[in-house]
């Protein structure tokens, strides 16, 4: 699914209502990838409603750090899971499932171990903090093997170059839904420069 679908709208609303709407507005725009974090209201339920609601589309979870959260999102649907961190129980765990858990990693080494737990993705968080693109860059001559998810304040202006960089996929928050624009529901308007970018990046 991340080959076909490369961009994953990450919904975090303290609100059912916006996180609906956030939802809404990104599949509306095309995107067909939806990661709903773990300190979001209700998030179990949540994933469930999407998961009913939107059934063409992949709906998962993020910021799962322990296993009763874990096997509550996997009760409730979630079709991949993130963390924020590599935890080899969480990720057999989920395995056993047949769900994909994504590990977070931030460096080469991290990286590799979790490839050797059996991941076959990982994430790598927080990649503002760690160069950008240019991070993603330097990683491929190395590790040019193993599948990256960049994560945290990557941008939509971005997203084309992270993916030319060798990245599996991106993962947007608060860039595909900037606060002033969620705060005034700006829905169209948001929903508009998410299909333009889509568009500029399968192009």
């Amino acid at each position: 699914m991340l080959r076909r679908h490369r961009i994953i709208a990450v919904i975090r609303a303290d609100s059912w209502y916006i996180a609906e709407k956030m939802a809404e507005t990104a599949i509306n725009a095309g995107i067909r990838l939806i990661e709903v974090t773990w300190n979001s209201i209700n998030p179990a339920p949540f994933t469930a409603y999407l998961r009913q609601k939107y059934p063409h589309c992949y709906i998962g979870v993020g910021t799962i750090i322990n296993l009763a959260d874990l096997k509550t999102a996997l009760d409730a649907g979630a079709q991949f899971v993130f963390c924020p961190h590599f935890d080899l129980d969480l990720l057999n765990f989920a395995h056993n499932r047949q769900i994909p858990l994504i590990p977070g990693t931030f460096s080469p080494s991290e990286i590799i171990n979790a490839f050797r737990g059996g991941a076959l993705v990982v994430k790598v968080f927080p990649i503002q903090c760690l160069g950008g693109v240019n991070y993603i860059k330097a990683l491929q001559g190395p590790m040019a093997q193993y599948p990256l998810i960049p994560t945290g304040g990557v941008t939509m202006a971005q997203t084309k170059a992270f993916l030319d960089a060798g990245a599996l996929a991106v993962g947007l928050a608060s860039d595909l839904f900037p606060p002033h624009l969620v705060l005034e529901e700006k829905w169209t308007v948001m929903g508009a420069v998410i299909a333009e970018n889509l568009a500029k990046i399968n192009g």
